[in-house]
């Protein structure tokens, strides 16, 4: 299974989702791949930003290694599940889809650990430190979900 990360600048959210379900999959021995974009070019080719990597480092998650990148038309071809962080960049991810197959790949994330709620993880950039300890939260939260979903093989 192949699961895409997305946010808007892949330098906060994104990445972390990406490093926390990564972390997951190597503890549980599942066998997934993950990785993450973000529906803008702002930050292509930057590493997480540093408030980003020094939460997920406290939490011994390691996310230096990840650089930005942004979501393209072939990222459905390549990966199974696409989740997004918030609205706007479920939109966005979604007016690249070229099919119902493809739209059907689209997720938002905390509908995993708040089922049906459609809620956003916030975006910390321009916020306190305060604020990327919840975006780790919410994304460990249903990162723990999907693991167990994927682990138990009743992900769909």
């Amino acid at each position: 299974m192949k699961i895409l990360m997305v946010c808007l600048g892949n330098i906060c959210r994104s990445p972390m989702a990406h490093g926390i379900m990564r972390n997951k999959s190597e503890m549980l021995g599942l066998d997934i791949e993950v990785d993450s974009a973000g529906t803008s070019a702002y930050h292509v080719g930057d590493p997480p930003d540093s408030r980003q990597q020094a939460t997920a480092a406290q939490k011994l998650i390691e996310i230096g290694d990840l650089r930005a990148r942004q979501f393209i038309t072939k990222d459905y071809d390549e990966f199974d599940i696409i989740y997004a962080m918030d609205q706007s960049n479920y939109d966005n991810i979604l007016s690249l889809a070229r099919t119902e197959k493809d739209a059907k790949k689209v997720k938002m994330i905390l509908n995993e650990s708040t089922p049906g709620k459609h809620l956003s993880v916030p975006d910390p950039y321009y916020g306190g430190d305060s604020g990327f300890e919840l975006v780790y939260n919410l994304l460990d939260d249903a990162c723990s979900v999907i693991a167990k979903k994927i682990q138990d093989g009743t992900y769909r």
